[in-house]
């Protein structure tokens, strides 16, 4: 048990340098460092999944960074919806008992739909672990979970990959392009959005 949480101190402490330096250390495993990190912080989320997506743009580079990036939060967060809706309405009452607002929060989820994930899954300081397992929890089609998380997560990564990769050459045109991209997913969620209420 000791062992589990130093491991988890560790991560908490790394900085960037550091987490590259010790992905290059698995370099032999191939992409799987890359996703496996940012899986597991969809169900610790306290490991700092931001400099995880720095460290696979500056490692992998920007694009198979990003690759990975998505691949291992989707994934996680597709775990954490499928895992809720597994354990049904006991974990649903407990969260309600713990945090009373949670009842109004999935209200809102099954009013809404998509735009609160996809708004969510879009900021990396957001309560992703709650997102997931309130949408498993709510009657949230698996379908409209799907497109919101793996929207709102490519938006989110595709931001932070642009911003930390080579950060030292950070030139204002890449501000600017990670800006369009959040508006136009952000655009493109409300059309889906729409697209679903009409059904």
């Amino acid at each position: 048990m000791n062992s589990i949480q130093d491991w988890i101190n560790t991560f908490k402490s790394m900085d960037l340098k550091q987490l590259e330096h010790m992905l290059q250390q698995f370099s032999a495993y191939g992409p799987l460092p890359g996703i496996l990190l940012p899986f597991l912080e969809a169900f610790m989320p306290f490991l700092p999944l931001f400099l995880f997506i720095a460290a696979n743009a500056n490692i992998y580079g920007l694009g198979f960074g990003f690759l990975f990036s998505w691949i291992g939060v989707c994934a996680g967060s597709i775990c954490m919806f499928a895992l809720a809706r597994k354990l049904g309405s006991g974990l649903g009452m407990w969260l309600e008992r713990r945090f009373p607002r949670a009842g109004k929060f999935f209200d809102w989820l099954e009013r809404k739909g998509f735009t609160p994930v996809f708004l969510l899954s879009c900021f990396p300081f957001s309560p992703s672990v709650l997102v997931n397992i309130a949408s498993g929890l709510s009657s949230l089609p698996f379908r409209t979970f799907l497109t919101a998380v793996l929207l709102g997560k490519a938006v989110m990564i595709f931001t932070i990959s642009l911003l930390s990769f080579n950060i030292g050459e950070l030139k204002p045109w890449r501000i600017a392009l990670a800006a369009v991209v959040v508006v136009l997913m952000w655009l493109g969620g409300k059309k889906i959005e729409t697209r679903y209420l009409a059904k």
